[in-house]
């Protein structure tokens, strides 16, 4: 027993020499990296916030924020690393080694990483626009390191990885999306008239928009009519619900015009009649 409260007794006297040796190192340090992680946040926010007032598009602004804020954070653990006499040019080493072997095992996602930086600084696109790439439409809602998440018309989030983003062909049309449609009216009918009639549903049915005039034309012939192609800016949120209700405004702006629908066939194709080729001669 009395061999145990002596072991007992020079652990208690290690702890308190380590601690009178090391206590107020330790604690300063402590301080300094809680004080340096809150400067790191502020000044990330700030360097965000100037960056929003200086009209920056606002994942820019969000990347250059976190830019500097890591790098704030950075120089506070090279400072508290400092205090207890750590040097860091082996733990760079061994982390430049490390993420050289990592690279190899992460390819995917840093290429995707990759992409996304390319998106951020060379901004094809912003948060609010309208785009299509591969296949996949909608409105950007976030733009990150990793994915571009977009969302459709009823409310669907398209998640698409960055590196299938960039490289690729991207349609940007702001906040719309552009609407085609053919229509085919019979020959006897005037093509004048039925594109005036079209042209006004069109712009009564869309109301007032910021969007260029609607168009509206012969676009091209049939067998038995004519093609008529409409042309007109719909707002991306609402889409198929703009669409379908210019459809039923046109179709009933014709009908109460007199003018009828045909089914659409194939496209008239003018080519040079080939003479019939003259019979072998005889051998009688």
């Amino acid at each position: 027993m009395p061999q145990d409260m002596q072991t007992l007794q020079g652990l208690l006297d290690t702890v308190l020499e380590f601690a009178v040796a090391y206590g107020f190192q330790i604690a300063g340090a402590v301080f300094i990296l809680l004080i340096g992680l809150k400067v790191a946040v502020w000044v990330g926010a700030k360097a965000q916030s100037l960056c929003e007032a200086k009209n920056l598009d606002v994942t820019l602004s969000g990347f250059i924020g976190n830019v500097v804020r890591l790098v704030v954070i950075a120089f506070v653990i090279i400072i508290t690393l400092g205090n207890f006499g750590i040097t860091i040019a082996p733990l760079i080493a061994l982390a430049g080694a490390a993420a050289f072997g990592a690279t190899f095992a992460i390819q995917g996602p840093l290429a995707n990483y990759g992409a996304g930086l390319s998106i951020i600084m060379t901004r094809p696109f912003i948060v609010g626009n309208t785009i299509t790439v591969r296949g996949a439409s909608g409105v950007v809602e976030t733009i990150s390191l990793a994915a571009t998440v977009l969302r459709g018309e009823d409310g669907e989030r398209i998640t698409v990885p960055n590196k299938q983003v960039v490289g690729e062909i991207i349609i940007n049309s702001d906040t719309n999306r552009i609407v085609e449609t053919n229509l085919c009216i019979g020959l006897d009918a005037d093509p004048d008239d039925a594109i005036n009639v079209i042209r006004q549903a069109v712009t009564g049915s869309l109301g007032d928009t910021d969007a260029p005039p609607p168009q509206a034309g012969i676009h091209d012939f049939s067998y038995g009519g004519v093609v008529i192609g409409i042309r007109y800016w719909a707002p991306s949120q609402k889409y198929f619900e703009t669409r379908y209700a210019v459809n039923a405004a046109v179709y009933r702006a014709l009908a109460k015009a007199n003018i009828k629908l045909i089914p659409l066939a194939h496209p008239a194709i003018i080519t040079d009649a080939i003479p019939d080729a003259a019979p072998p001669p005889s051998t009688d």
